[in-house]
Formats: structure tokens, C-alpha cells, sequence
């Protein structure tokens, strides 16, 4: 699939930089055109892979932003993304919709800019063109706070309804207790950037082998033409050194996993491996069997692939899922250091991180509003005096 990829905000352009990155060092061709929408000149300023002409300021002209963001407020991210939006087009002039398959716009829900902003950009992309509009929309961790909570509450609604499809990725589910901040978002922004990359770009023709059972732009639209809200699963094992030492000249010769009569050590190692991916962490934790569709993609040198395990794999996620919309196909990369499995789960219903961030959010809007209403009486109390004998000037 090749798309057109739309960072909005501080962690939406960061993940937009990293999903770059990952694209290259791999040698995968995914991305037609990359942009960077912020309203804090500061945030763009830190970008490593995405040019300065690709990247746009919105709200410079806004009397309480004037570039230096738009401090955690959504409804002041969604009044500034509107008001520049015909910047944000002027810049997407240039994007090759002919070769351009879907637009993915990427933000965290629990700031300003990408929980304001980015429901505004994927409606007017959505009007503008007629390729599909994916979201990937990132959840705050619990522990920082009500307001954050409260915002993305708020905004997977309106992100849900602007866009085809959107994919979640759920902070609480990936920080580790040791991780800094700032080392635990870059770890988890390189894991979404893997599994994105990993997932969107197999089957496209960029120099690795092609394969009668690869992906293509198709299966995936057709996945994820369920719309409603989807999650990722993913695991990796590396290959045994004998593999890697042959696998240059027996790749060649084994495409497509043909082995001359199936090894069963290979059908269960795919397997077990696509198992591993939906039992271990998704991106956003989701019960399997409340999904509509499924698509499953292995990556990995020819020699390791084996037809016999995709099927069993794919037979596995219908009894799961309750569902026959399982695609699966496979994706080689002759140069792999290791044989990886991803599985992109539709339209799931039964997400408990979603029940529980509309809890907290609730519980957050009401504590705001009971602290803003005793705030007003002390500031009151504070200026009247006790008689209120006092009339003010």
C-alpha cells in the first residue's frame, strides 16, 4: 500500500519522523508523501526525517497561540486547524494521488493540536479526495491525569467519525515501570512505526522478492472497510545463524515457502508465531473475538515461510474471531534478520482501555466543573469583604 502520511501534533509528528525512519532502514517503500502539522514551532523544530517543507505551522496568526501551541486545549487545536486549513491543503497540492492508495493521519488524544486538530484535517482530506482516510490515534497513559483522559474521550469520537477506519494505540499497555518519559514514548513510537510499516508496505514492489501469496493495497482497504475502531498484533522470533548464512541462495530458490512437501517444523513455527502476536500485547488490548475482519501478514526470508502454517494461522483467527474474513499472505524479504508476524484486527467491539478512559473522563469533567465552581465562591469570598459593605468602583 502507498500512503500519504499526516502527523498532527507534538506525538502525531514524532510517530509520523519514526514511521519514516523505519521505512528506510528497511528498505520499504510505503510512504508517497509525509507531512507534519503543529501549532508549537518548537515541536516541528525536533523532527529528525520529516523536511522543513513538509512541515506546517497552523494558529501564527491565532492571538492566543502565535506558534507556541495551544496548551493542552482541543477545542482551541480544532478553532486553529480550521482556520488554516486551506494552508494544510495548499500543502497536500503536491501529493501524487495517483500512485496514493490511502492518507493516514496519526495524533495523540491527549493534548490539543492532535486531539483538536486531527479529526478537522481527515475530514477535509475525506472531502477532498476519494481515497480512504485512516486514522491512528493515540491514548495518554491513566496516570497522567483526568485532563489528558478527558481529551481523548472527547476526540476518538469525532477522530472515529472522520475517518474510514481508526487504529488505536493505548500507552497504558506499552509503558514500562522502569521507562522515563521521554524514553518510554521514543520506545513506544518505534513499535508503532514497526507494526505500521510492517503491515501497510508488504506486498509492495520496492526490490524485495515478489510472491504469488503476497498482500496488496486491496486486502488491506478491504480489511479495513469496516470503519469503527482496529488494533495490531505483532511478534517477531530471529532466525537460527544456519538460516541466515544460507538464506541469500536458498531464498532464491524457495519463494513463496515451496519446500518440495511441506515441513511441518516450519508450519507450526508460522503458526505459532502469528498465535504469539494476537495473545501477546496489540496495540490497543482488544478481545479477538469481537472483531469483524482480519488480515494476517508474515515477513521474513522465502525459506522460512510455510504455506501450510499461514493456512492453519488463518484457520486459528476464523475459529477466534467467529469470522471468514481472515486474509493472510506473506511478505519476503530476502535480507531479513528475522521472520516477523503481524495481524491487523477490524472493527473491534470489546475494548476495555475504551470503557475504562470514558470512566475516568466522566469522573474528570465532573471533578473540573466542581473545582471551577468553589474556585469562583473562594475568589468571590477573597474580594468581598465579610459584610459586603463594599460596593466595587
Amino acid at each position: 500500500m502507498q500512503i500519504t502520511v499526516i502527523g498532527v501534533g507534538n506525538a502525531g509528528g514524532k510517530i509520523a519522523d519514526r514511521l519514516v525512519e523505519f521505512e528506510a532502514e528497511t528498505g520499504r517503500s510505503l510512504t508517497t508523501s509525509v507531512l507534519a502539522v503543529n501549532s508549537a514551532s518548537v515541536d516541528l523544530a525536533r523532527l529528525e526525517r520529516i523536511p522543513e517543507d513538509r512541515q506546517v505551522l497552523i494558529g501564527q496568526t491565532h492571538e492566543k497561540v502565535k506558534g507556541r501551541g495551544v496548551g493542552a486545549d482541543p477545542e482551541l487545536g480544532s478553532e486553529v486547524a480550521r482556520r488554516d486549513r486551506t494552508e494544510i491543503e495548499r500543502t497536500l497540492d503536491d501529493v501524487p494521488i495517483h500512485t496514493t492508495d490511502a492518507f493516514l493521519v496519526i495524533a495523540g488524544l491527549g493534548g490539543g493540536t492532535g486531539s483538536g486538530g486531527a479529526s478537522v484535517i481527515a475530514e477535509g482530506i475525506g472531502e477532498m479526495y476519494d481515497e480512504p482516510v485512516y486514522g491512528l490515534g493515540v491514548f495518554p497513559s491513566s496516570s497522567e491525569g483526568g485532563r489528558p483522559s478527558l481529551n481523548a474521550a472527547r476526540a476518538l469520537q469525532s477522530f472515529a467519525d472522520a475517518t474510514d477506519n481508526l487504529l488505536l494505540f493505548d500507552n497504558d499497555a506499552w509503558h514500562a515501570p522502569n521507562d522515563s518519559v521521554e524514553a518510554g514514548y521514543e520506545r513506544t513510537n518505534w513499535e508503532l512505526a514497526r507494526r505500521i510499516v510492517t503491515l501497510l508496505a508488504a506486498g509492495e514492489l520496492d526490490g524485495s522478492q515478489v510472491s504469488e501469496a503476497a498482500m496488496d493495497s486491496s486486502d488491506v482497504r478491504r480489511t479495513l472497510a469496516t470503519g469503527g475502531l482496529s488494533t495490531i498484533a505483532y511478534a517477531e522470533t530471529e532466525l537460527e545463524p544456519e538460516t541466515r548464512k544460507d538464506q541469500g541462495l536458498l531464498g532464491r530458490f524457495s519463494a513463496n515457502g515451496d519446500h518440495g512437501g511441506e515441513d511441518t517444523d516450519l508450519a507450526m513455527k508460522v503458526h505459532g508465531l502469528v498465535r504469539q502476536a494476537v495473545q501477546s500485547r496489540l496495540t490497543c488490548p482488544a478481545e479477538v473475538s469481537s472483531a469483524e475482519r482480519a488480515l494476517i501478514v508474515v515477513s521474513g526470508p522465502p525459506s522460512e515461510f510455510s504455506q501450510k502454517g499461514l493456512r492453519h494461522a488463518r484457520q486459528w483467527i476464523e475459529q477466534e474471531a467467529g469470522s471468514v474474513e481472515v486474509l493472510a499472505g506473506d511478505d519476503p524479504r530476502g535480507d531479513a534478520d528475522a521472520l516477523s508476524a503481524v495481524v491487523l484486527l477490524s472493527n473491534v467491539t470489546d475494548v476495555p482501555r475504551v470503557d475504562a478512559l470514558q470512566d475516568q473522563a466522566v469522573s474528570a469533567k465532573g471533578e473540573i466543573e466542581r473545582q471551577a465552581s468553589a474556585r469562583e465562591d473562594e475568589i468571590e469570598e477573597l474580594l468581598t469583604d465579610d459584610a459586603n459593605e463594599l460596593d466595587p468602583i
